[in-house]
């Protein structure tokens, strides 16, 4: 029995690396963070020629003088810019307690990765903000368009074609028709529809975020009239999937046709359901950069506004924001995908 309990707690070779992979990962990130140099070890490699620009002729108005303190914990930059009749610059980047001069080459390429960095994660609608605003989009409106599917899929399914014939022409339609135009047509031709609705005005005029709160209405409900209909195909499939067996044996216990679905057909084909599901989540977390059409401050529109004065090396930043985030939701429904997968066998 002892030798039993031991084999349990044993770990594989696997879980072994990879918590060695992630001690290792830690132990160099508070290494970094611990020496990585602050703002005044940085200030203090500024040239004297800068210094005597910065302080010289303060009176003049059309001078400006930008002091830019990034600091990623890891790694940190200081810019030092003068723009007036001369135009001035120095870059310094500080790593593992040293400082670098970033005004050329690879290293300036570096200190724009790092201000762009610093601006998306720092400005006033930070793309922590864009990034909260795209999750949640993403599973509100998969949570809402899953639930309507299921009815959607019944209905197809159904031997009633006054049930099924608009259903299957509910998801012919917004599966044959692009996102962007549904969100365009919900958005701005429902107002002009129904003369004096306006988004804004679903909420209090009073409320300073009225406009942004009417615009994630309309996508949540585009998004969500949208997934359902694929998802509805999911669900479909995967109750078709079913051994008819299964009904038959429903039929033989004197379950009706609603209790045979809810209580025999659709647990069993949740297993079924989580990779197609993973799949169109991760399209629809993708697809949730289309709400930039309608103003909504989401990963892409602030990288849009980041990027105002012709610096396009800021997406950079952000398609690494979206790969983190996917590669994070895969992980987990991989996991789901794994426990699920023993009521398939």
């Amino acid at each position: 029995m002892e030798t039993t309990a031991k084999k349990k707690f044993t770990l594989s070779k696997k879980a072994k690396a990879t918590i060695a992979v992630i001690a290792v990962i830690l132990i160099a990130i508070i290494i970094m963070c611990a020496t990585c140099p602050s703002f005044e070890t940085l200030s203090a490699n500024v040239s004297d020629a800068m210094k005597s620009e910065m302080e010289a002729d303060e009176s003049r108005t059309y001078k400006q003088v930008v002091v830019t303190d990034n600091n990623l914990g890891v790694i940190a930059l200081a810019r030092y810019e003068v723009n007036g009749r001369s135009v001035a610059s120095e870059n310094y980047i500080g790593f593992l307690g040293q400082v670098y001069e970033a005004d050329g080459g690879f290293a300036e390429i570096v200190a724009d990765m790092i201000n762009y960095t610093y601006r998306l994660l720092g400005c006033g609608q930070s793309v922590l903000y864009g990034a909260k605003l795209t999750i949640f989009l993403t599973f509100i409106s998969m949570i809402s368009g899953l639930f309507l599917a299921i009815f959607l899929a019944l209905g197809k399914i159904s031997k009633y074609k006054i049930i099924s014939k608009p259903c299957s022409a509910y998801i012919f339609f917004f599966r044959g028709t692009p996102l962007m135009i549904q969100i365009f047509c919900i958005y701005l031709a429902v107002p002009g529809i129904f003369e004096g609705f306006t988004w804004r005005g679903v909420f209090s005029s009073s409320d300073p975020e009225a406009v942004f709160k009417g615009a994630f209405l309309a996508a949540f409900i585009a998004f969500t009239l949208n997934n359902a209909a694929y998802c509805a195909e999911i669900v479909r499939a995967a109750i078709l999937s079913i051994d008819k067996g299964q009904n038959e044996a429903a039929k033989a216990l004197g379950l009706s046709y609603a209790q045979t679905m809810r209580l025999v057909i659709l647990p069993q084909s949740v297993a079924r359901l989580i990779p197609p599901v993973a799949n169109e989540f991760i399209m629809i977390l993708k697809d949730a950069s289309l709400v930039f059409v309608i103003g909504l401050q989401d990963i892409t529109t602030i990288s849009k506004s980041v990027s105002a004065n012709g610096d396009y090396l800021v997406f950079v930043p952000a398609l690494v924001i979206y790969l983190i985030i996917t590669a994070f939701f895969s992980f987990v429904f991989t996991k789901l995908e794994k426990r699920f997968s023993a009521y398939l066998r």
